[in-house]
């Protein structure tokens, strides 16, 4: 059994402030990846608050500070977070800026944009591995168009992002080069562990229909199986309109939806209507983990509480 990581000792010494290159983060899973492969060295700065919508945010002013002296910041995609393009540009310009959606190995899943979830949705995944090498991804305005940017669900791309992040810290850091890899190896085998756990948990689950608030979780529903079939709101949490709302109702009858899920960042009035008028049970589930403390063990705890909600809310009473 390994021991959290908030309980591993110190592997080195942390050196004066100043020699350590300072890192930003965007949302608190990315925040976890980032601590963790900088456990004994250095703790990274987040930049949206815990529980916040990353639809959707204003910086305050500590924040803004955070991106000013960042040598190095770590993002899911600007396609998460379009309104921290411009902070990033105007506060970070010199910042190495690291959109880990970019990264080789990533699993993509398409942006949904229908009301009901097919099964054909479920695999519509693609990696980065499998682009040609023409489409570099130089263009940031266009790279990610039409990719759902939940990517951080899947504990793959987890795995993949701990050693994007080990080898970009280790190049602008190469005294900590050593501390960085072994700590992203060290994250890897937790993740893998993480990863089977959830499967184990996930597998009765499979052919439960469910209907989410807004749609963020089909890189878990892929991962672990799942069987999602529409959500309230698209994936940029926008608000759906009266018409999406009736077609949900329909839904829920013509599949056979077991549960609806409403979110803590959101106000469950929606969730409350599509449920009370179909007789569902309801979950919350949370795709930030507004309730955990960011950190290190934050990762780990986060991915538990979505299975649990799942599993909560699934499973037959």
């Amino acid at each position: 059994m390994r021991l959290p990581l908030t309980a591993l000792p110190l592997l080195l010494a942390t050196p004066a402030f100043a020699d350590l290159p300072r890192v930003a983060t965007d949302i608190a899973p990315v925040h976890s990846l980032v601590a963790q492969v900088m456990v004994g060295v250095g703790v990274p700065d987040l930049i949206v608050d815990p529980g916040a919508s990353p639809h959707g945010y204003a910086l305050r002013p500590s924040q803004a500070r955070d991106l000013s002296q960042a040598d190095a910041v770590f993002m899911v995609s600007h396609a998460l977070t379009p309104w921290l393009e411009g902070p990033v540009d105007s506060l970070a310009g010199d910042a190495l800026v690291v959109e880990l959606l970019d990264a080789p190995g990533v699993n993509e899943l398409m942006y949904r944009d229908q009301i009901a979830f097919g099964e054909d949705d479920h695999g519509a995944q693609d990696t980065h591995d499998d682009h040609a090498a023409a489409d570099a991804h130089d263009d940031h305005d266009h790279a990610h168009e039409g990719v759902d940017a939940h990517a951080w669900l899947d504990p793959e791309n987890a795995r993949v992002w701990v050693q994007v992040i080990a080898e970009d810290l280790s190049s602008m850091d190469p005294d900590h080069a050593d501390t960085y890899r072994a700590n992203a190896a060290e994250a890897e085998a937790r993740l893998a562990d993480l990863q089977q756990d959830i499967a184990v948990r996930m597998a009765p689950l499979a052919d439960v229909p469910f209907i989410t608030f807004h749609d963020a979780y089909q890189y878990f529903e892929h991962r672990f199986g799942l069987s999602g079939v529409g959500a309230i709101s698209l994936g940029d949490a926008s608000a759906p309109s009266a018409a999406r709302i009736a077609e949900i109702r329909e839904l829920v009858t013509d599949r056979n939806v077991v549960c609806v899920f409403s979110e803590p960042q959101f106000n469950p009035a929606l969730v409350e209507t599509v449920a009370s008028s179909s007789g569902l049970s309801t979950g919350v589930i949370d795709p930030v983990g507004a309730s955990v403390t960011p950190g290190p063990d934050f990762y780990a705890e986060f991915l538990e509480n979505v299975a649990d909600a799942f599993q909560d809310c699934l499973s037959p009473s």
